[in-house]
């Protein structure tokens, strides 16, 4: 039976993941969401004992979005889950929230690439896994997604205020 449910890693903030702010710096909330990675990908079966088996997975892009401040001594939850994948790739996400009040202190979107490494080159996921992945993603679909989620990243420009003058075309 494959455990289908969202993978949570539990963590505490430590006193060196703060910068001169006072709150976790941006490095630390990326390490913490790799450690969440690590038991998801375990979960999933392609963890780092598949480097045994010849394969791995390879990081193509990530967003991060801070939310909320976490502090020194706070335990967050991590909640991972699948959003969707290919025969080659996945694309999850991650939602840290604080214990302390369940606030959503930040998000982490990932797609990665199965890799053998023999060639070093993108290949399939196994049966047995893409299997696992497909049972993962269905149950996975129901779950309400962030607004952070399958954003792109860059700058919109300012809304017009109404009265002003319009921009012109040509």
């Amino acid at each position: 039976m494959i455990d289908v449910a969202p993978v949570e890693t539990r963590l505490e903030v430590r006193p060196e993941w703060t910068d001169a702010n006072g709150h976790m710096n941006v490095a630390y909330y990326v390490l913490a969401f790799d450690r969440a990675t690590d038991a998801f990908y375990d979960r999933l079966g392609v963890g780092w004992s598949s480097l045994t088996e010849g394969r791995s997975l390879f990081t193509l892009a990530m967003n991060v979005d801070y939310l909320n401040e976490v502090f020194a001594g706070e335990t967050v939850r991590i909640t991972s889950r699948l959003l969707d994948c290919d025969a080659k790739r996945l694309h999850y996400l991650h939602e840290m929230a604080r214990e302390r009040d369940g606030a959503l202190a930040a998000t982490n979107e990932i797609v990665a690439l199965n890799v053998g490494m023999a060639a070093r080159k993108s290949e399939p996921f196994p049966a047995e896994i893409a299997a696992r992945l497909a049972a993962m993603k269905a149950a996975h679909a129901a779950l309400p997604l962030p607004p952070q989620a399958g954003r792109t990243l860059g700058l919109k420009p300012p809304p017009e205020k109404s009265g002003g003058k319009s921009r012109s075309t040509g």
